[in-house]
């Protein structure tokens, strides 16, 4: 049973060119690069100024508030050093890279944008579905042989949902912002999870992603923030399967160094507009506890317990095992980012791809997560074809995945060897890279 379910702006009119600017094209209609200090619109939005494009545009890369066919965002300007690695044979990750946006944007085909709502939901219909039968079969046969293999598949279509719901709140999901907000809801709500309040911090992930301390989501602690932990905290982050299990306590209360709530309105991670959204939310997924706490009074706490309980703890480790592994444990150190030296561009080329094998389709290709996190308005079902088409422009700065073999075993060592590793990043510098707290392995050898 279980290996049977285990198989997608610019303001004003255009400011004049000079001569130390080259010549603009805007494939697909993204404005083309532009220097820091002058972004350079392409075409004009009645309405818009450029100083609010320059400080709005990577709410709509993201996870737009709303959906709309002008989601384009201002394109990076690092193409201006273009010729800062020309003459360098060694390959430096932390660089800015010799190409743009609009580069990697031209090279993905343009039926890749396109969000189709009936494909979309016809995954909901499949996912749904299949939860629905896997509960069925269990319960039905009640094995103690079955449970095991019951909650490893359901945990892993939890998971699904949440990827589904995850489309929804960058408005991958379709074009139509209702639809993708009750969609979202009742995925998400339905595996405990507040849409909105979710949706919004991974808003922040994503237009602060590499950046050390404005990053959402698994963000490296300072060397500061690092030795001020106690021990247990430093123990439950760094030890396997503590890692893991996060998830619903960061909602609660973030990661450390960090305060705030996923469920709380005035919470400081949402602006005052957002209050609604977030108890409408919040609203949902205490209705779900409400159901949950239902069912356990007219099926009993253990049936509950094997029906939902464990598979929700094991979506919650793959949620947590999927999110950390896109940011961390490449073989060759990645680059974190502070002030000027942060750009989107380059903070979106240090996540990584993982090849999940079977589970690949089962979990909708998230581990194609580069082209993700540059492109997130691209839908789930056209990012392989995304990825492979950007692979030319992006070169060194793609880094190909290990192939996994039907189940992916092999991450468990990479996680295991970033947790013993990757503990800290220095309290200065614009570019950093991980170091490793000897004491905390245990060891006084060097890494």
């Amino acid at each position: 049973m279980a290996t049977w379910v285990l198989s997608e702006c610019c303001g004003l009119k255009p400011l004049p060119l000079n001569s130390r600017v080259p010549k603009l094209r805007c494939p697909q209609s993204v404005s083309s690069i532009a220097p820091k200090k002058n972004l350079l619109p392409c075409r004009p939005i009645t309405g818009l100024s450029t100083s609010a494009i320059q400080r709005n545009w990577a709410l709509h890369v993201s996870a737009p508030l709303r959906v709309s066919q002008l989601e384009e965002e201002i394109n990076n300007w690092d193409n201006q050093v273009q010729s800062s690695q020309e003459g360098n044979d060694e390959f430096d990750p932390g660089m800015p890279p010799p190409f743009g946006l609009a580069e990697i944007r031209a090279a993905i085909p343009k039926h890749c944008w396109v969000k189709d709502p009936w494909k979309s939901m016809s995954y909901v219909v499949r996912d749904v579905a299949i939860v629905f039968g896997l509960a069925a079969v269990a319960a039905y046969l009640n094995n103690w042989l079955v449970w095991p293999l019951y909650w490893i598949a359901q945990g892993t279509m939890f998971w699904a949902l949440f990827v589904l719901g995850h489309d929804c709140g960058h408005g991958s999901f379709s074009n139509d912002p209702k639809l993708n907000s009750v969609v979202g809801h009742l995925l998400h709500s339905s595996i405990l999870v507040p849409y909105h309040g979710w949706r919004i911090s991974h808003r922040t992930h994503h237009q602060n992603h590499g950046h050390v301390e404005k990053d959402e989501s698994w963000n490296p602690l300072s060397e500061k923030l690092f030795r001020s932990l106690d021990n247990v905290t430093r123990a439950l982050r760094f030890t396997a399967p503590f890692p893991l299990l996060a998830y619903p306590f960061y909602l609660w209360g973030r990661s450390p160094g960090k305060s705030g709530s996923h469920f709380h309105p005035s919470s400081d991670l949402f602006v005052p507009n957002e209050k609604k959204d977030i108890i409408t939310s919040t609203t949902c997924y205490f209705s779900m506890v409400a159901i949950l706490a239902g069912l356990a009074f007219v099926m009993g706490p253990l049936q509950v317990l094997k029906l939902y309980v464990v598979p929700y703890w094991i979506f919650v480790m793959w949620l947590d095992f999927v999110t950390y592994l896109h940011h961390h444990g490449h073989d060759d150190k990645l680059p974190w980012y502070r002030g000027k030296e942060w750009s989107y561009l380059r903070g979106g080329l240090t996540t990584l791809d993982r090849d999940y094998g079977w589970i690949n389709n089962i979990h909708h290709d998230i581990g194609t997560h580069v082209i993700h996190h540059l492109f997130p308005q691209i839908p789930h079902y056209n990012l392989i074809e995304a990825t492979e088409a950007a692979k030319p422009v992006l070169g060194k700065y793609y880094r190909e995945p290990d192939k996994s073999g039907p189940f992916p075993f092999h991450l468990f060592g990479v996680l295991a060897r970033s947790l013993k590793r990757d503990h800290y990043v220095s309290d200065s510098g614009e570019i950093v890279y991980y170091q490793t707290d000897q004491q905390l392995n245990g060891s006084s050898k060097p890494n």
